[in-house]
């Protein structure tokens, strides 16, 4: 079982749920404080459950997306010498498991949203966020800005997690979510970035596929550079979340200078005529940066 249970966590790389995990936990902190001050006597209980359904949410989506993306991917991964050795096309799973990890992944997103009632928003948004998340597996085959459809599907974390937290009030006040709409941008910025600088060591492979990515369209430099102004944007949008956003401050304004500086150590690992650093560039510098910007947030919000 214990074998099982691994093989079925290495499919859909849940360990990089770091990449997104983060981002769901800060924008949901920021929205309980503002909640908090609008009313100080909501229950623990309740901040339990709220907190219990974002991290179940989150999983479970995000499982049911890698999954059904190796499922669709199966054969293209079969073709590609990078990607043979993944668990479909060598044989580890068979096609009829990893479709009930997505049917039961998928359940179990929609059905954790019944955590937030009353709240409703959620129950009626969990579907239309599910075929998002799916669709990407497709967007390939027709978009070379399908690292943009992954970097929406990664921003819509923040967005879930402050409609779970504020519900209906961000109705009556579309205001109200701004500051998630802020780091709604600069994840997506962000990833879409990461995305088409890992997406360089298959270009040659996409081409000849004739599938669509930023490399294998405009070429490895090219794309390299747009890679470059994703990551500008993203740290504008960063920069912005201060300002727009109430109980964060000059802690959130560090982290992000840091961030800043991880960007620019990815791109100088990485050019156009070696590539051989994409790994350490996407795995070591991208799985810190939300937890880095978590830490200043927390500090602003809850230490000072």
């Amino acid at each position: 079982m214990a074998a099982t249970l691994r093989t079925y966590l290495e499919l859909v790389r849940f360990s990089h749920t770091i990449f997104a995990l983060p981002f769901a936990i800060m924008a949901g902190m920021i929205a309980a404080r503002v909640e908090l001050a609008n009313n100080p006597g909501v229950s623990t209980l309740h901040w339990l459950k709220i907190s219990a359904g974002i991290i179940v949410c989150m999983a479970t989506a995000r499982t049911a997306a890698m999954g059904f993306n190796r499922l669709v991917d199966r054969h293209i991964d079969a073709r590609n010498p990078r990607t043979a050795n993944r668990h479909l096309p060598k044989g580890l799973l068979s096609v009829g498991e990893v479709q009930k990890l997505i049917c039961v992944s998928s359940f179990l997103f929609v059905a954790s949203t019944l955590l937030f009632l009353p709240n409703w928003l959620p129950v009626v948004l969990s579907l239309p966020v599910l075929v998002w998340l799916l669709g990407y597996s497709y967007a390939k085959r027709f978009t070379s800005l399908a690292h943009v459809w992954l970097g929406i599907a990664l921003g819509l974390t923040p967005l879930a997690a402050w409609i779970a937290v504020r519900g209906p009030a961000v109705i009556s006040d579309p205001s109200d979510m701004l500051p998630a709409l802020v780091l709604a941008l600069a994840v997506t910025t962000w990833v879409a970035g990461f995305d088409t600088i890992y997406a360089c060591q298959d270009a040659s492979f996409d081409s000849t596929e004739q599938l669509q990515s930023l490399p294998s369209r405009c070429g490895i430099r090219n794309a390299l550079y747009l890679a470059g102004f994703f990551h500008f944007l993203a740290i504008l949008f960063l920069l912005a979340l201060p300002r727009t956003t109430p109980f964060i401050g000059n802690y959130t304004t560090w982290a992000i200078y840091g961030i800043a500086g991880l960007l620019v150590v990815e791109h100088l690992l990485i050019s156009s005529r070696n590539l051989s650093r994409i790994n350490q560039a996407f795995f070591t510098v991208n799985a810190v940066i939300g937890l880095i910007l978590l830490a200043g947030i927390s500090t602003d919000i809850w230490l000072l």
